[in-house]
């Protein structure tokens, strides 16, 4: 089974991580974001947008569903 993984944003030569849900940037690692693994691509969202969606989150739906 070959399956690719999606690289890590923190990784060197990355510049800034985006919220998928709302577009905020955040420069280097945001420690108190939230990453979601969806069809094998990995998504950041930043506080205010988890905390909005945590139950959404929490019940493991896609982010298109919110």
């Amino acid at each position: 089974m070959d399956q690719q993984q999606t690289p890590h944003p923190a990784q060197a030569g990355a510049e800034s991580i985006v919220c998928s849900h709302c577009g905020a940037v955040a420069e280097g690692p945001p420690p108190t974001w939230t990453c979601s693994v969806e069809n094998g691509a990995r998504h950041y969202f930043c506080d205010d947008c988890a905390r909005a969606n945590i139950r959404a989150i929490e019940g493991r739906l896609d982010s298109d569903w919110w």
